[in-house]
């Protein structure tokens, strides 16, 4: 089943600070917390057990608004989109599994 989910990362986001230096972008682990946190919040009972890829293509920069799409493939495999909203480039793209909590 698809699924979906926003993130808003704020102007003064703290973990932009010092990466980089006048040139802020988010930290790739920053971003895939976020994505991990979206996607097991809309499938209780369950956590992420591993992210079996993971490509940054685009850097995701302080007030950028963020798209999160996934689907879950008939393996179980969850493919995921993070691109920058409403209609930007692709951020990141990557697959994860969720396993029991």
């Amino acid at each position: 089943m698809p699924g979906h989910a926003t993130w808003h990362v704020a102007a003064d986001d703290p973990s932009t600070i010092g990466h980089f230096p006048g040139n802020p972008i988010v930290p790739g682990a920053v971003l895939l917390r976020e994505i991990v946190a979206a996607i097991a919040a809309r499938h209780p009972g369950e956590i992420c057990r591993r992210i079996g890829a993971a490509k940054f293509l685009h850097p995701v920069r302080p007030g950028d608004n963020l798209r999160i799409e996934w689907e879950r493939t008939e393996d179980g495999e969850i493919r995921f989109l993070c691109m920058i909203a409403p209609e930007g480039p692709r951020a990141v793209i990557g697959a994860l599994r969720l396993g029991p909590a």
